[in-house]
C-alpha cells in the first residue's frame, strides 16, 4: 500500500510507508503532512462552560479587575499560566501568580489559600487543577472561579463559576486528548471571538503557541488531532527565539539545533519541572511569562542546577524502589513501591521507570510520618485515574485523581497495604495482570548504510513524533560493534556497520543503569541486532544521521 500511495502522490516510499501505518489514505496525505490550526482547531464552544468562561475573563481583562491564577506546579501548569499571562498583558493587567508547594500544600487548590486569594482578588482562574477541589473552591467565598483543566471528573462538579475541561463526566471526549495548555489556548481563543463581536483588538494568539506546544508534550498528550498542529506550528514559534525564557533555558541546556519534541520532553520541561519538584514552585512559571532577559538567565541557571539535584534524589529513590518492588514480584497487576522520606517530588518519575522495567502500572509512595504522598504511571489501555479515584472514595485513599496514564495520592500509612491491593483488584479487572513482558514494535528493517539524513528529513514530514504518534522504529540486523564508550553518568555511545562498509553511530541513553549498556560494552566481537529509531545529530555544522537506540539482541 506504500508503492501504491507512492505512485499516487509522488511522496517517497518510505515516507509513504508510514502513512499508511497511520491510516493515513492517499487523499488525506497533504492535510496530514502539514497540519494547520485552520483545518484542526476544534469550535471552543463545543466544550460545556467555554462561553461564560471566556466572558467572565473578557469582563475581568477590560475593567481590569484583580485577577489571580493558581496554577499546578508541573510544566503544563506552568504553561497554562503563562498563556493567561502574556495574553493579559495588553490590557494592561498583571494577575498574582499562585503554585501551591508540593510538599507543604500537595496537588491543587486547598482552603487556605482559595480563601486568602478571594479576599484580595475579583476572579480566581485555576489551570491544570480544581475539577474535584470542591471545598477549597466553596472556600473562595465572594470571588469567581474559573477552572481550566483535563484531569478526570467526578459526578459532580465543584461551586464555580465555569469548569471547562474536556474529562468532565458529561463531555462526549472528542477532545480528551488536551493538555491543560491545549484547553486554556482554546478559552483565549473564544476570548478573542467575543471581543472581535465587540469591536475591541484582540491580543496576539499564535505567538503563544510555544507554549501550548510544550505544555502538550511535556504532558505526555497524544499527539493527534489539534495537538498536531499545536505542537507542529509551536515549534517553529520557538524556533524564533523571541521568548526570553525559553531562550534562556535552551541555552542552559545547550540546545543548538533547532527545537524539537525530543527537546521539549527531555530538555526543556525537566528543567521547568524542577522548580516544583525540589525548589521553588512558581519559578518555571514565571521563566515562561517573564520578558526580562536578565530575570529570565537568572532563573534559568537556578532551574537547570535544581534539575542536577533532582537527578541526584531520583537516583536514590529509584534504586530503593526498583528493590522493593522486585521483591515484592513484578507479576502482579499492579507494581508499588513505599519508603520514609522518599521525596514526594521524584516520585512520579520513578514510578515511570519502575513501570518501563515491568509493563505494569507503577505506583511510588513517599512517607512523612502517617501521611503518603505518591503518584502512579499507567500502560496503554489501563485507566489508572479511574482506579485511584475509586479507591478515594471508599475510603481507602485520603485523596486521588488524575487522568488515564498519571494519577497522584495521598494515603494513610494504616490504609497502605489495603489501599494497594484494592486498586491491583481495580486494575485486574482491566486487565493489567495479563500482561507480559512489552512488545517493541518495529516499523522496518535498514541497513547502515541506508540511514541517511535524507531519509530522516522524509520521516520527519509524518512528525511530529510523541505520545500516541511514536516515530518509526528500525532494527539493524546482524552488526558488527566497532566503538563503545560510557558518557556521562549512565549513557552508552557505539558506532556499528555491517561488516561491509557502512557505519552508523548510535547513542543510548541511560543504557549503564540496566543490563543493556553492560552487554554492548563488552560485546567481545559479537554481532547484535539493534532496534531504535533515527535522528540527526549536528555537530560543528555537521548533520549525520544517528541511530537513538532502545535495545539490542545477539545476532545467533
Amino acid at each position: 500500500m506504500g508503492e501504491a500511495m507512492a505512485q499516487a502522490t509522488g511522496l517517497p516510499p518510505s515516507l509513504c510507508r508510514i502513512l499508511v501505518r497511520r491510516g493515513v489514505t492517499a487523499a488525506e496525505a497533504p492535510a496530514f503532512l502539514a497540519p494547520t490550526l485552520r483545518d484542526l482547531l476544534p469550535d471552543p464552544r463545543s466544550l460545556r462552560d467555554m462561553e461564560p468562561a471566556a466572558a467572565r475573563l473578557v469582563a475581568a481583562a477590560t475593567s481590569r479587575q484583580r485577577i489571580a491564577i493558581f496554577a499546578d506546579y508541573d510544566v503544563d501548569g506552568g504553561t497554562s499560566a503563562a498563556l493567561l499571562i502574556d495574553w493579559l498583558r495588553p490590557f494592561d493587567v498583571t494577575p498574582t501568580l499562585y503554585v501551591p508547594d508540593r510538599i507543604d500544600e500537595g496537588y491543587g487548590p486547598n482552603d487556605e489559600a482559595m480563601a486568602m486569594l478571594a479576599r484580595d482578588h475579583d476572579l480566581i482562574i485555576c489551570v491544570d487543577c480544581g475539577t474535584l477541589s470542591h471545598g477549597p473552591l466553596a472556600a473562595a467565598k465572594g470571588t469567581d472561579v474559573v477552572v481550566l483543566d483535563h484531569h478526570l471528573g467526578g459526578e459532580t462538579l465543584p461551586p464555580a463559576h465555569a469548569v471547562v475541561n474536556p474529562n468532565r463526566q458529561d463531555e462526549t471526549g472528542d477532545l480528551a486528548h488536551l493538555c491543560a495548555a491545549g484547553v486554556v489556548f482554546l478559552c483565549l481563543v473564544e476570548a478573542n471571538r467575543q471581543l472581535r463581536t465587540k469591536g475591541g483588538p484582540t491580543p496576539d494568539l499564535m505567538g503563544l503557541l510555544d507554549l501550548v506546544a510544550l505544555g502538550t508534550v511535556a504532558d505526555v498528550a497524544p499527539l493527534v488531532g489539534v495537538n498536531r498542529a499545536f505542537v507542529r506550528q509551536g515549534l517553529t514559534v520557538m524556533g524564533r527565539r523571541q521568548r526570553a525564557g525559553l531562550v534562556a533555558l535552551s541555552d542552559v541546556a545547550r540546545m543548538d539545533t533547532a527545537p524539537s519534541t525530543y527537546h521539549l520532553g527531555f530538555l526543556l520541561g525537566p528543567r521547568i519541572n524542577a522548580g516544583g519538584r525540589i525548589g521553588k514552585a512558581d519559578l518555571g512559571a514565571r521563566l515562561l511569562a517573564t520578558t526580562n532577559v536578565a530575570e529570565a538567565r537568572a532563573m534559568a541557571d537556578r532551574l537547570d542546577q535544581l534539575n542536577t539535584e533532582r537527578r541526584e534524589v531520583e537516583t536514590q529513590v529509584r534504586d530503593a524502589a526498583l528493590e522493593q518492588a522486585e521483591a515484592r514480584g513484578h507479576d502482579a497487576p499492579l507494581v508499588w513501591a513505599a519508603g520514609e522520606g522518599w521525596h514526594p517530588g521524584v516520585v512520579g518519575i520513578v514510578a515511570s521507570r519502575l513501570k518501563e522495567a515491568t509493563n505494569r502500572p507503577a505506583i511510588v509512595i513517599g512517607f512523612d510520618g502517617d501521611i503518603g504522598k505518591g503518584s502512579g504511571r499507567s500502560v496503554s489501555g489501563i485507566d489508572l485515574g479511574a482506579a485511584i479515584q475509586r479507591c478515594a472514595a471508599e475510603g481507602l485513599l485520603i485523596k486521588g485523581g488524575g487522568h488515564k496514564m498519571a494519577a497522584g495520592l495521598t494515603v494513610a500509612r494504616d490504609k497502605l497495604d489495603a489501599a494497594m491491593a484494592r486498586l491491583s483488584d481495580l486494575l485486574a479487572k482491566q486487565g493489567a495482570g495479563e500482561m507480559g513482558p512489552a512488545d517493541l514494535r518495529v516499523d522496518g528493517l535498514l541497513m547502515p548504510g541506508a540511514a541517511t539524513v535524507d531519509l530522516i528529513e522524509h520521516i520527519e514530514q509524518a512528525g511530529p513524533f510523541g505520545a500516541g504518534a511514536p516515530a518509526p522504529r528500525f532494527v539493524f540486523p546482524d552488526c558488527t560493534i566497532t566503538f563503545a564508550k560510557q558518557v556521562g553518568a549512565n549513557h552508552l555511545k557505539l558506532t556499528f556497520g555491517d561488516g561491509i562498509s557502512a557505519r552508523l553511530d548510535a547513542i543510548c541513553f541511560g543504557a549503564m543503569d540496566g543490563p543493556l549498556g553492560p552487554l554492548l560494552m563488552n560485546h567481545g566481537g559479537a554481532r547484535f541486532h539493534l532496534a531504535g529509531r533515527l535522528d540527526i545529530n549536528e555537530w560543528q555544522g555537521r548533520r549525520s544521521a544517528q541511530l537513538r537506540l532502545e535495545d539490542a539482541a545477539p545476532a545467533t
